[in-house]
């Protein structure tokens, strides 16, 4: 089944365990404290997404568009970022360790403060 999801959405502590969500346009969502452990985001649009204190354990965001969104305290252990295009994000005080960064566009993010052991 496929959903429709609209830029700017607001879900905000949604549920979101491991959504297939390949290739989605979250262009903008509102995802604060959104569970999306384990999501498959797999080249999807997060551009400017607000995903503060959301948790996405394990989630794969391999290739993802990450520009400007904000994902302070977000905890992204064994998350898969591999290429993902974190070009100016807001990644403070965010948990990641064990994540895989591997290829990953980190210009002009904002680290500080985040757990990068292991």
């Amino acid at each position: 089944m496929e959903y429709e999801i609209k830029p700017g959405a607001d879900l905000r502590l949604a549920d979101l365990k491991k959504a297939d969500l390949r290739k989605a346009n979250l262009q903008g969502a509102d995802l604060k404290e959104a569970d999306l452990t384990g999501a498959n985001l797999q080249g999807a649009d997060l551009k400017e997404a607000d995903l503060k204190e959301a948790d996405l354990r394990k989630a794969n965001l391999e290739g993802a568009n990450l520009r400007r969104a904000n994902l302070w305290k977000a905890d992204l252990r064994k998350a898969n970022l591999e290429g993902a295009y974190l070009y100016g994000v807001d990644i403070s005080e965010a948990n990641l360790i064990g994540a895989n960064l591997i290829g990953a566009n980190l210009r002009e993010a904002n680290l500080i403060g985040a757990n990068l052991r292991g």
